[in-house]
């Protein structure tokens, strides 16, 4: 079984066990249905928390994301579909006209300096405080709250008990996504991702300890995978299947969407994976502490789309890392989140041994170019 080599008509499959099949390089370009990579170094989606006060990204936001066009592929940070989406004061949306003006700023900016870049859908769910969105409600599968507390304009405050969608209710969000999808095409993105993971929305309705419904989104795995399913399926009608991907992290367990049942998780993505495949999505994109583990690959193979993995947030991936796992066939690309934010450069540090600048995480979130655009580039410290 030969494994994918991430181009147009992959299947997404790694190489077989006894190492048969041409090695792919890390620096070697990709296609992943109609988004075109220079290489398979992704830039995770990364919150910043640089938008104003309006959801509108920001000339500093600009700057930051074009410094990092030299990776393949961008994911920009998760975006809010919906004010009731919004998780994070800074967070940026994708909902007004203002909003879709300061994203065309930067998808402009990406691609002048040879970008391809796509936009995180995210929906936060229940991890979300009305303090922050300025809606009177937080919304989830059922009426639970996330645990512990969150940071909201006037100071941290308990994560409220959620409102449980209604099945009526359903709907208009999957259409907020997909309203969101044809927006961020609007602003010139490449393409789109689904955020189904990181204990958002999305996830929420995967796992059995946050969704406790009793109707056809929850219960069994096939009910649970349900809206994931719709929402993808919904954003891919909307800007093509050739455009969409999705982010998973099974058994990430955070934020209170525990997934701790081998069986079931298995049955609730394999539910996920095969009702996704037909669609034929550009790709799939699995946070996991095992990329190479029985569950990741399963996804991989069952949905049939090119593999970006992304190992977790224990440790910062590393070059031999991300390096391996293409070369060994166990991914199509391979997602860097902390590298990234230190060195907007990483792909030409890493194909030169270069040495990398230090992540400042005091400053990972913040309002200003502190820790955000001024980690100094190869080009500068050699000249």
């Amino acid at each position: 079984m030969k494994r994918s080599d991430g181009r147009s008509g992959s299947q997404g499959i790694h190489r077989d066990p006894a190492g048969l099949g041409p090695t792919v390089s890390l620096y070697e370009s990709a296609v992943f249905g109609a988004l075109q990579l220079s290489n398979r170094v992704v830039m995770a989606p990364l919150t910043r928390t640089r938008a104003d006060d309006d959801g509108v990204p920001t000339d500093v936001m600009v700057e930051y994301y074009r410094q990092r066009a030299g990776q393949g592929l961008i994911i920009s940070e998760g975006t809010w579909p919906a004010a009731e989406g919004k998780s994070y004061p800074g967070q940026p949306g994708i909902v007004t006209p203002a909003q879709i003006e300061g994203w065309r700023s930067v998808t402009e900016a990406v691609h002048a300096s040879g970008g391809t870049i796509v936009m995180q859908l995210m929906h936060g769910g229940r991890v979300s405080h009305p303090a922050i969105s300025g809606e009177p409600r937080v919304v989830a599968p059922s009426a639970l709250a996330a645990p512990g507390q969150t940071r909201t304009p006037a100071g941290k405050a308990d994560l409220p008990v959620a409102h449980a969608l209604t099945a009526e209710e359903i709907p208009l969000v999957v259409e907020q996504f997909a309203q969101a999808a044809r927006n961020a095409i609007e602003a010139g993105f490449d393409g789109v991702e689904v955020h189904g993971a990181n204990g958002y929305l999305v996830h929420e309705f995967l796992s059995p300890v946050s969704n406790i419904r009793e109707d056809q989104y929850g219960g069994s795995p096939e009910n649970r995978a349900r809206f994931a399913i719709e929402v993808t399926g919904a954003v891919a009608a909307a800007v093509g299947a050739e455009r969409t991907g999705i982010r998973l992290s099974p058994q990430h367990n955070i934020q209170g969407v525990l997934e701790e049942d081998d069986a079931d998780v298995r049955d609730t993505y394999t539910a996920v994976a095969e009702r996704l495949a037909p669609l034929g999505l550009a790709f799939v994109d699995v946070l996991n502490a095992s990329p190479t583990g029985e569950l990741v690959q399963h996804i991989r193979a069952t949905l049939g789309a090119p593999l970006i993995v992304n190992s977790g947030f224990a440790t910062p991936t590393s070059r031999e890392e991300a390096e391996a796992l293409v070369a060994d066939g166990w991914a199509d690309a391979v997602a860097a989140g902390r590298p990234v934010i230190a060195n907007p450069d990483l792909v030409e540090r890493w194909q030169s041994g270069a040495e990398l600048n230090e992540p400042r995480p005091e400053l990972f979130y913040g309002s200003t170019a502190e820790g955000y655009t001024d980690y100094p580039s190869l080009e500068s410290v050699r000249a």
